[in-house]
């Protein structure tokens, strides 16, 4: 695939990505645990079809050490045993979170479930790091950003 923009040869991609990759750090300091994070990211890159993301959360998730068997299950997690309910509840709210507009926006029930799991300020994580990870989606679907090439921690000192 070729890219239809070169970002990081534009003057303001990286600036732009700066701020964007910070509010990720944010998000890292919270009491959210990084191993949903990472499933919000895959799920969500998995809907909105972004191989950069993919490539990136999936070989970032793996580093930390996350099996390939919950890996490879991500998008068929309602009939995989390999996920918390807490994990079930993020995913599902993620899945809703990405198809906005293909419904009437996140159910109540999703709502619910979620917040069984997670206080208050890991529900505002959550939702940020879904909304997070749609931007930097629709960044890379939109300008096809190709991927395969990324290695663990490149983006680290961004």
């Amino acid at each position: 695939m070729q890219a239809r923009l070169e970002l990081f040869k534009t003057a303001l991609a990286p600036k732009l990505v700066k701020h964007l990759v910070s509010a990720g750090k944010v998000l890292e300091s919270t009491e959210l645990p990084a191993t949903t994070r990472e499933l919000v990211n895959i799920r969500a890159s998995q809907i909105n079809g972004c191989s950069g993301c993919l490539d990136m959360h999936t070989k970032e998730a793996a580093a930390a050490g996350e099996t390939s068997t919950r890996l490879n299950l991500v998008a068929a997690w309602r009939e995989a045993t390999v996920f918390t309910e807490a994990e079930r509840a993020a995913l599902e709210l993620t899945e809703q979170g990405c198809r906005i507009a293909d419904s009437a926006g996140v159910t109540d029930e999703a709502w619910a479930a979620a917040a069984k799991h997670y206080d208050d300020e890991q529900l505002l994580a959550l939702v940020t790091q879904i909304a997070l990870i749609n931007a930097f989606n629709r960044l890379n679907v939109i300008t096809r950003q190709p991927a395969g090439d990324y290695t663990p921690g490149q983006f680290a000192a961004l």
